[in-house]
């Protein structure tokens, strides 16, 4: 499932190709009725929150669009393209824009948009989040720290690979009582997850490894992976970790993937 960068790097793409612009708007799958309501508007601008992604086309009508495991919005320069596969949603003005497999597509009205905005938790990539908010809910549980920071309720646009990178970085099991986390070492998640977030959506890609071990500079090959990126641990199970040479493992912790070295995380 995409990360928080990700939707926010799209925000700023749909909101350079789209922004000001009249479009063209349909659906050529036909399962986003409000499609057609949308044809020979002007798109206000896009945003995201958390994993949400947010379409403004003013006079109350937002498009609230959620990628979910296999969903992908994919802007090319140019219209007229042919469709190709099952088009959800198409935006055309100079660009095409076009939706497929969304979990969501559905038209919102503003006190919508506040409603949903109100169940997410505080996103780091946000400058109006408050880090206390979901500080608070974790000084509150007795769950895995693990298990918290994935909770989209807790925490906006937090997946499993920051999940797994940002508890490495900062040494913690991640089996750790929430209520056992100390407050500064969550302040530090915090601005650990706003900076690594940050440089996500400029690179479109999840970097994690501090400079001393980058590829270059330990004599390894780079990451041979299709999430890209250099990571500490995710997807690493059964490989030497790059700071003490321990075995990093994985287990299943609330149906995803959790990956951690048990040396430089050991028990808090």
């Amino acid at each position: 499932m995409p990360e928080g960068h990700t939707l926010h790097r799209l925000a700023r793409d749909l909101a350079a190709s789209f922004g000001g612009r009249t479009v063209r708007s349909g659906s050529p799958q036909g399962r986003f009725a409000g499609a057609a309501g949308l044809d020979g508007r002007v798109v206000v601008g896009a945003d995201a929150v958390g994993k949400h992604l947010l379409v403004d086309f003013g006079a109350d009508d937002v498009v609230h669009v959620h990628l979910g495991l296999y969903g992908s919005f994919v802007i090319m320069p140019g219209t007229g393209h042919d469709v190709v596969g099952q088009v959800r949603w198409r935006l055309e003005a100079g660009h095409t824009g076009d939706l497929r497999g969304p979990t969501t597509c559905e038209l919102l009205t503003p006190p919508e948009v506040d409603a949903l905005i109100a169940r997410i938790g505080p996103d780091p990539l946000r400058a109006d989040a408050d880090p206390d908010r979901a500080w608070r809910r974790i000084h509150a549980s007795s769950a895995p720290i693990a298990t918290l920071l994935m909770d989209q309720a807790v925490l906006g646009g937090v997946g499993n690979v920051y999940r797994a990178e940002v508890l490495f970085r900062h040494g913690v099991a991640p089996m750790t009582a929430g209520r056992r986390l100390p407050k500064v070492r969550w302040t530090a998640m915090w601005a650990d997850l706003v900076s690594l977030m940050a440089e996500g959506v400029v690179s479109g890609r999840i970097d994690t490894v501090r400079p001393e071990h980058e590829p270059e500079a330990m004599g390894r090959p780079p990451r041979a992976d299709d999430h890209g990126g250099e990571v500490y641990v995710y997807r690493r199970d059964g490989m030497d970790c790059w700071v003490c040479g321990t075995t990093v493992r994985k287990r299943v912790i609330g149906g995803r993937n959790l990956f951690w070295c048990p040396t430089c995380q050991h028990a808090r």
